[in-house]
């Protein structure tokens, strides 16, 4: 009888073992949801900061004119050579 309690304890060992391998390979395959939830939260914050920067980019008036006068054609002109020499 001894024999046979032994038997059926490597059975039952053996079918624990079938369901959690079982168990290892679903919890596997799919990613753990923490690592989604921080995915998830980093592409809504980068959203948020690339929409945030278009309507700056859009509302902010561009005062390329301010640069392109011809303020500084003189600057040179200003100033000598011979102001800079010392005798």
């Amino acid at each position: 009888m001894e024999v046979q309690s032994k038997i059926n304890d490597i059975i039952e060992l053996t079918r624990i073992n079938e369901l959690l391998d079982k168990r290892e390979a679903a919890n596997a395959k799919k990613p753990s949801n923490v690592i989604l939830w921080i995915l998830a939260v980093l592409g809504a914050c980068s959203a948020v900061a690339i929409i945030s920067f278009m309507v700056y980019r859009y509302m902010t008036p561009a005062f390329e004119d301010d640069y392109y006068d011809d303020d500084f054609d003189d600057f040179d002109d200003d100033f000598d050579d011979e102001d800079f020499i010392k005798e």
